[in-house]
């Protein structure tokens, strides 16, 4: 059987390598891919991204599943339209992915199902968004309505960041437009998890726990980011915070979601905060697997992935369980110069071919390509492409050894003003620490 992989992240390249392993899977096709499923066995890059044509290019081929990764796709009514051609396609329809794509849909949501969440208030009018600051105490949380790239999210320490985001968000509309608006919610203080899971609308698979890294420098500081690594499982969601998890916020989205006449199947994201007193609240639900989060889950999970989303597709997920490598991975993200605000493109990436034939002969890690192309007289030069370039993962009996493991894949790649968190899995392998 032939797939079909919409993206071309790293996010992708993880899913479509770990579906390429199936032994029912004849080739994964990825929409557009990049330089690292350009090279990886099984997998074929094809140059479509239009809605339409990727239509015609799935009939064509008699895909089996076309998996959707990325946002803009599924906000755009990806899933709708493969549905109204009679394809199967994973991943959920438009309106439950407002979810997402809408931080005003997903607040009232969780005000109507009773998830817990952070205190908040959505804004139009800039000077109202104003006075609404000058009533509260800092630090608050701005956003942007809509999707932004990861972007659209400011914490601000003081009232003048809080005014600044107001204006670059509502009056500058430097995110390209906020027409619907922002919000502005209360800062929670906590760990930041990551909790995935995947769902046929009826019945809920959890995925491998994870946590990642949002801020650019070592120690969480400096800008947001999309994501600059992350590891599995994290130790900060204990069997009974799960179990609390799954009750509190997962169910209630899903049978919410069918209470409204919305059938959600795919993967759903919740990043969470876990207070000091041990309790999960949301700061924000995505429709699909996180990236970087999606790469130490891929490397270890041991079933057959193209199985699990089958179930899925077929509605009976309940049938079907998933092994897990009792080891942790660990996903160190290399970065382009300026990333985020400006990423250069076009630097060589240097080291990747002996690693890539390293990699071959090894399940303990993996390079996963990003923002990545291949380019060169004889095309087999690889440049960078995009703000993150490679995903560095890998493998260890617990979170230390498997950041060492990373750091060590790292030291052996290089491209210029290339920019690595070295502190990946810090807050994991404290906790870890002090425990012993």
């Amino acid at each position: 059987m032939k797939l079909l992989v919409i993206g071309g992240g790293g996010r992708e390249h993880a899913l479509a390598w770990r579906l390429s392993l199936s032994p029912r899977i004849h080739k994964v096709f990825v929409a557009p891919g990049n330089a690292g499923t350009a090279q990886d066995r099984g997998l074929e890059n094809i140059s479509i991204t239009a809605i339409p044509e990727l239509i015609e290019f799935a009939k064509k081929e008699k895909i089996a599943i076309t998996i959707v990764g990325p946002e803009t796709p599924l906000a755009a009514g990806i899933v709708d339209a493969f549905q109204a051609a009679d394809l199967r396609i994973f991943g959920p329809v438009q309106q439950a992915a407002q979810l997402e794509t809408s931080k005003i849909f997903a607040k009232e949501f969780m005000q109507r199902h009773n998830i817990p969440t952070a205190a908040y208030t959505s804004f139009k009018d800039p000077a109202l968004a104003h006075q609404y600051i000058d009533r509260h105490i800092t630090p608050l949380v701005i956003k942007a309505d809509g999707l932004a790239a990861g972007k659209g999210v400011v914490v601000a320490q003081t009232k003048e960041q809080a005014y600044s985001a107001v204006n670059n968000l509502l009056v500058e509309k430097n995110l390209g437009g906020v027409e619907s608006g922002i919000i502005i919610e209360e800062f929670l203080q906590g760990i930041e998890v990551s909790f995935i899971v995947m769902t046929d609308g009826r019945h809920i698979l959890p995925l491998a726990t994870s946590q990642d890294h949002k801020r650019l420098y070592d120690g969480d500081l400096g800008p947001n980011t999309g994501g600059m690594g992350a590891y599995s499982p994290t130790p900060f969601i204990s069997p009974d915070l799960h179990a609390k998890i799954m009750h509190d916020i997962i169910d209630p989205v899903i049978t919410g979601m069918k209470e409204e006449g919305i059938n959600y199947c795919g993967f759903l994201y919740a990043g969470l905060i876990i207070t000091a007193e041990n309790q999960a609240k949301v700061l924000e639900f995505n429709c699909r697997l996180g990236d970087p989060e999606t790469q130490p889950i891929m490397l270890r999970f041991k079933s057959d992935l193209f199985t699990v989303i089958e179930h899925a597709v077929n509605g009976t997920l309940d049938q079907v369980d998933i092994e897990w490598d009792r080891r942790a991975a660990l996903s160190v993200v290399m970065a382009a110069h300026g990333y985020p605000e400006n990423p250069r493109k076009g630097d060589v990436i240097h080291g990747l071919t002996d690693l890539t034939t390293e990699q071959e002969n090894t399940d303990n890690f993996h390079i996963f390509h990003s923002g990545t192309r291949m380019d060169g007289k004889d095309g087999k030069e690889i440049l960078t492409a995009g703000g993150r370039v490679l995903c560095i993962t890998a493998l260890g009996e617990n979170i230390k050894i498997a950041q060492q493991h990373a750091y060590k894949l790292v030291e052996k790649i290089h491209f210029d003003g290339y920019q690595v968190r070295r502190d990946i899995g810090y807050q994991g392998i404290n906790y870890q620490q002090r425990k012993q």
